[in-house]
């Protein structure tokens, strides 16, 4: 199991047996060995690369959740359960990531030397299984019913623009006027239709914004409403600095768009290995000191301000 799991995050048998310290020759035997136990082929090899089979995708998902299961039972009753070891991997939205995630994971690898820790800042949402991590911070909905939750922030998102795109354009007073207006918009495919959620006279309401500006990155969508180039929707989390600076500016306030907490996930387990336990340990501990020293600042620029209704 831990060589089939392994060779699909190394995406080589040979790389796999490496990590575990095996010769090709014997890693390609005990993988033959497995699927002839099973009577299914797992992966499909070739020269170049290893892809799963329809039966290799459910099992590899099992297998790393009984593997995860193990090393967490050894742990529980060894002497250095507390103690954070090996490779974390941990997924994050870019400008979250690099504002809120990042300087976390610098702390944690300061407090435990035998921890290395690879962030992967994306604006995608990544199969936890398939991507080979171990927890991922998501904004937002959790429609992954396999994966288990934290909380980790209050969070709300808010559309704002540049103070020289308003005084050219005009405020947008109702979610309708967006349609009016030039609007910024984080979308995965250039063709796909994207939606902004408000509540207007306490019913809901989804507009489909014009936009002529796209792209899949989030610091790219903000850097063109810093430059004045349109309207975009982000967490506040992302432009608390840019409003209390003035660099940008909240429309629709009073049209509260629906919550979007902030959440750290990991796969579904009893068992959490102590890397992964104490780092989102940390993680939750930073985002509250974070949300306690902003509920003391000006309340357009917290992140915890409510709109009102």
């Amino acid at each position: 199991m831990r060589l089939f799991v392994q060779a699909v995050r190394s995406g080589s048998l040979s790389a796999a047996g490496r990590v575990l310290g095996l010769s090709p020759a014997v890693a390609s035997k005990r993988l033959a060995r497995l699927e002839e136990r099973l009577g299914v082929r797992l992966l499909q090899r070739s020269s170049r690369r290893l892809a799963l089979t329809r039966e290799g995708a459910i099992f590899v998902e099992r297998c790393a959740a009984i593997l995860a299961d193990v090393d967490a039972a050894e742990a529980a009753v060894s002497a250095g359960r507390d103690e954070a070891r090996g490779m974390l991997r941990v997924s994050a939205p870019v400008a979250l990531g690099r504002r809120w995630v990042g300087p976390v994971v610098e702390r944690f690898t300061a407090s435990h030397p035998a921890v290395a820790v690879h962030l992967s800042l994306t604006d995608a949402v990544v199969d936890l299984i398939d991507g080979g991590l171990d927890l991922a911070v998501r904004i937002g909905e959790l429609p992954d019913s396999r994966l288990v939750s934290r909380r980790l922030a209050d969070n709300r998102r808010v559309v704002c623009a540049a103070p020289a795109y308003l005084r050219r354009r005009g405020r947008p007073r109702t979610p309708a006027d967006l349609r009016e207006h030039d609007c910024l918009l984080l979308s995965r495919q250039a063709e796909a239709s994207v939606e902004w959620s408000f509540e207007e006279d306490g019913a809901a309401v989804s507009i489909q914004p014009h936009a002529r500006l796209l792209s899949d990155n989030g610091e790219q969508v903000h850097a063109w409403a810093l430059a004045g180039r349109g309207l975009q929707r982000r967490s506040i989390w992302d432009v608390a600095d840019d409003l209390a600076a003035g660099r940008l500016v909240e429309v629709l306030a009073r049209h509260a768009s629906r919550a979007a907490p902030i959440h750290a996930v990991y796969p579904s387990r009893r068992f959490l290995p102590a890397k992964t336990r104490l780092f989102v340990d940390l993680l939750a501990a930073a985002f509250a000191e974070a949300e306690a020293a902003q509920r003391s600042a000006e309340p357009a620029t917290t992140p915890r301000r409510r709109a009102r209704r």
